[in-house]
């Protein structure tokens, strides 16, 4: 038995779930989601606490169970309290800016890049700093992960869009290489 799929999830006010027809509904304050788990496990709530169990001991069965509950308990969080990523730009001449829903990204290239966001997503900019928030939390981080793919960090001098907190490892140019030789 899964060591996460056996963990209960506490609903929090102001959440609503609501299990039909083998689908699962998550409502709160900042929207709206639905998921349908896999049709060999259980999902039950009783006292404001909701438990996901296997309906047998099959490999398939034991695969999906921790992430069932996993993706439960995303989607509750996102529509309490949402999900952000934050990416940082470094680089001479590098901008970012929002035009309606659409980010503009001046980065070194001969033309602007124009990103339009899925539905759901909200993308801010301020100074270097590109925040991407919305509800789900898998769409957040594919956009952050598209939006960073323009231009991703190099070694040499760091420039490019990189994840809040993300180190990167700089190596050595070729006038270092040189000296040691």
């Amino acid at each position: 038995m899964s060591r996460i799929g056996s963990k209960p999830i506490d609903l929090t006010d102001g959440v609503e779930v609501i299990v039909s027809s083998g689908t699962v509904t998550v409502k709160g304050s900042k929207g709206e989601l639905s998921f349908k788990p896999s049709k060999d496990l259980s999902i039950d709530i009783k006292d404001n606490v909701l438990f996901v169990t296997p309906r047998d001991e099959e490999k398939k069965t034991r695969e999906v169970h921790g992430l069932t509950r996993t993706l439960i308990s995303n989607m509750i969080e996102g529509v309490k309290n949402g999900f952000v990523k934050n990416l940082e730009f470094t680089g001479v001449g590098y901008r970012a800016q929002v035009e309606g829903r659409d980010l503009v990204l001046n980065l070194g290239y001969s033309h602007p890049i124009r990103y339009t966001p899925k539905d759901g997503i909200e993308i801010k900019v301020e100074k270097n700093v590109i925040s991407v928030s919305g509800i789900d939390k898998q769409a957040v981080g594919q956009v952050a992960a598209e939006i960073r793919s323009f231009r991703k960090p190099e070694p040499y001098k760091g420039k490019g869009i990189k994840y809040e907190g993300e180190h990167i490892r700089r190596k050595a140019g070729k006038s270092a290489a040189k000296g040691a030789a």
